[in-house]
């Protein structure tokens, strides 16, 4: 789908997304086969990005900086991932929740942050790749802390918005998700990811109720 800015914003999107798997690609494999194929693609994406920029970038230079970056951060310093999450409602006030398959923890449809798209995008693609639902986003309505709510042992950041069901059928993706279903907030499931801190205000946005920004306080 052609964005509203017109194709050549959307080359440079397609670009630095093509380029962004590329470069975790060769951050985490060791195949020099599989290498090969990742430096293909981020010249691919260095001419894409040629093609919609004027005036244009060298593309080997291009490949070069993207080169660089790979399996690096900012030097000596770590900080946490980003992930997104999705809050979704249906008409009968229920919230739609995912057991994840490596912890067996019950937690709305949540995933990392992907380069190329806006985090409302991936929210929308998150629940649909896990849920076979589909929403869109109507407001964020929390960001918050993984590893002190316990939903990850990776240090993360979430930002989870509220979306309305507007389509789909449920099903769990055969490997992320080990269960998938609709839930009041009554008879939520157990094991539940730090529930006390977010279930307030998921189903107050589900109800349609005006909710504030949930975030953790500083300690």
């Amino acid at each position: 789908m052609e964005s509203e800015l017109g194709p050549a914003h959307d080359l440079l999107r397609w670009s630095e997304t093509l380029a962004g798997i590329a470069r975790t690609g060769l951050g985490f494999t060791s195949s020099l086969y599989e290498r090969e194929r990742f430096e293909e693609v981020l010249k691919v994406a260095a001419e894409m990005q040629v093609a919609a920029t004027s005036p244009a970038p060298v593309t080997a230079t291009l490949v070069q900086e993207w080169m660089a970056t790979v399996g690096e951060g900012v030097a000596g310093y770590v900080t946490p991932k980003a992930a997104v999450g999705a809050v979704v409602g249906n008409d009968r006030g229920e919230i739609l929740l995912v057991q994840r398959a490596d912890s067996g923890v019950w937690l709305y449809p949540t995933g990392w942050a992907d380069v190329g798209y806006s985090p409302a995008e991936v929210a929308v693609k998150e629940v649909h790749e896990e849920t076979g639902i589909r929403c869109v986003p109507e407001r964020l309505i929390a960001v918050l802390d993984g590893l002190r709510l316990g939903f990850s042992r990776i240090p993360l950041y979430s930002l989870v918005f509220h979306c309305r069901m507007v389509g789909g059928e449920l099903r769990a993706h055969p490997l992320e998700c080990a269960d998938v279903g609709w839930f009041v907030e009554e008879a939520l499931p157990q094991p539940m990811a730090g529930a006390s801190r977010w279930a307030p205000a998921a189903f107050a946005a589900i109800r349609g109720e005006p909710v504030e920004v949930v975030f953790d306080p500083p300690r």
